[in-house]
Order: C-alpha cells, then sequence, then structure tokens
C-alpha cells in the first residue's frame, strides 16, 4: 500500500473513531448532572462534547487494537447505536445519585410545608420546590468543589477498557445495574434528608401533645413557624456532611457504572 492510501486510510479510521466517541459521551450531556445543566447555552455543551470526544478518541483507538472500524451505513449505525447505550448506562448512574438529592428536597418541603411555593429550577428548566432546588444546587457546588467533573470524565475514559469500541456490551449487565441505579434513589434520598425528617416528625408529635393539651391553642398557626423553624436549623446543621456523603456515593456510582459495562 503506497504512503497516500495509508494516510487516507488512518485519517478515515480516526474520523470514525471520533463519530463513535462521540456518540457515547452525547448521554453525558443530556442526562449527567452539571453536564446538562440548561444554564450553559447549547452551544457551550456540544463544543464541550467535541473537545472530549478529541481528547478520549486515542484512547478509544487504542483499545480496539488492530480491529477495523466498518464504513458501511449499517454498521455504523448498529456501532453508533451501541455507543449511546454504553454512554447512556454510565450516565444514569450519575444522574441517579443526584436524583436522590432532589428527592431529598422535596420530601423536606413535603414535610415542612414548603410545597406550596415552586421556584424554576435554573438546572433543569423546570419548576420545583424550594428544598428540593436547593439540595440540587448545594449538590453540584459539592460537586464541583470535590473535583466530581473529572471523576466522570476519568471514568468516562475507563469505560473503552470494559467495552471497546467494536466490542458489543452485556445488556443483562446494563440493565440490572440500571435497575439496581434507580431502586436505590429513595434508599439514598432518606439517608440525605433521616435527621431532619426524624426532627420534623418529633415535632408534628409534640405539636400534636400539645394541641390535646392545650386545645385553646390554634395549632396550625403555631405549628407551621415552628417546623419552618426546626427544618431550616437542621438542613443547616446536616448539609455541611452532605459534602462526604456525596463523595462516597459519586465515587460508589462510578465504580458500579464501569462494573455494570462487560462485553457480551
Amino acid at each position: 500500500m503506497n504512503p497516500e492510501a495509508l494516510l487516507e486510510r488512518f485519517s478515515e479510521q480516526h474520523v470514525l473513531a471520533f463519530a463513535l466517541v462521540l456518540a457515547r459521551i452525547a448521554p453525558l450531556f443530556l442526562l449527567a448532572p452539571l453536564f446538562s445543566s440548561r444554564s450553559f447555552p447549547a452551544r457551550i455543551r456540544g463544543v464541550t462534547a467535541v473537545a472530549l470526544a478529541i481528547g478520549i478518541s486515542p484512547v478509544a483507538t487504542r483499545a480496539i487494537g488492530d480491529g477495523k472500524i466498518p464504513d458501511d451505513v449499517w454498521g455504523l449505525a448498529a456501532l453508533a447505536g451501541k455507543e449511546m447505550l454504553v454512554g447512556m448506562a454510565f450516565a444514569f448512574g450519575i444522574a441517579a445519585l443526584f436524583a436522590a438529592l432532589s428527592a431529598a428536597g422535596a420530601m423536606l418541603d413535603l414535610s415542612i410545608g414548603f410545597m406550596l411555593g415552586g421556584v424554576i429550577d435554573p438546572l433543569a428548566g423546570t419548576q420545583s420546590s424550594i428544598l428540593q432546588q436547593l439540595y440540587t444546587m448545594v449538590g453540584v457546588m459539592i460537586f464541583i468543589a470535590i473535583g466530581g467533573d473529572g471523576w466522570v470524565i476519568a471514568g468516562l475514559a475507563r469505560t473503552y477498557e470494559a467495552v471497546p469500541l467494536l466490542a458489543a456490551p452485556d445488556l443483562g449487565s446494563l440493565t440490572a445495574a440500571a435497575q439496581l441505579a434507580f431502586s436505590g434513589i429513595f434508599t439514598a434520598a432518606v439517608q440525605v434528608c433521616a435527621p431532619v425528617l426524624l426532627a420534623l416528625i418529633l415535632t408534628d408529635a409534640a405539636l400534636g401533645v400539645v394541641s390535646k393539651v392545650v386545645p385553646q391553642i390554634n395549632v396550625f398557626a403555631v405549628g407551621f413557624p415552628a417546623k419552618v423553624a426546626v427544618g431550616l436549623l437542621l438542613i443547616g446543621v446536616s448539609l455541611p456532611f452532605a459534602a462526604g456523603w456525596l463523595s462516597d456515593e459519586l465515587q460508589r456510582s462510578v465504580s458500579t457504572a464501569l462494573q455494570s459495562l462487560k462485553v457480551a
């Protein structure tokens, strides 16, 4: 093969590898926290995705060794679909962690009574309650402070060791991991808000006793400010401990996502 043909073949394979890497990265900007935030314009997210694809492409190319990426339409379409599936499986585990934080805030909003006031969440672009948005924003700030974005990108690069470009993932393992992540959202949410939720339950019980002992007191007029004060106080005390919890859970989520990626 002459040098011109060799150079053309080399360039073609690398362009195809770049396109497939971009297909695996794209779900990260649709599901994963911070990366999918609507606070960033779509153009910025697109440029960032392309930059990551350029950086990860050499890793993905080395992972396939001497394999050849098919250049026909159907073969490329099948590989692109597989890459998007792998990217979604990885990003879903990270998204489930922040869904737990959002659910924890929603539980406290319901317990305190803040569900009546809804605000627009700038990260998701949807309407959410006050504490739900607070927990989400604090989670994103902790995520940035502990370098979670670097962990996610490093974990995404390591997915090519588990499932190379030309390999098919084990669908059973992906399904089991998705079910585990989804079922763990409620448990993780309870872990985050348990101290505040317990204090609010005890406050409700105390107000119930007061209403029985002193029926002349308007328990609704007294109870709402009391629950707000207790809830906000306990939230302020417990939120700093969420940093360590989020750091541990983020590492566990990335590790679990990588373990779920197996070659069929």
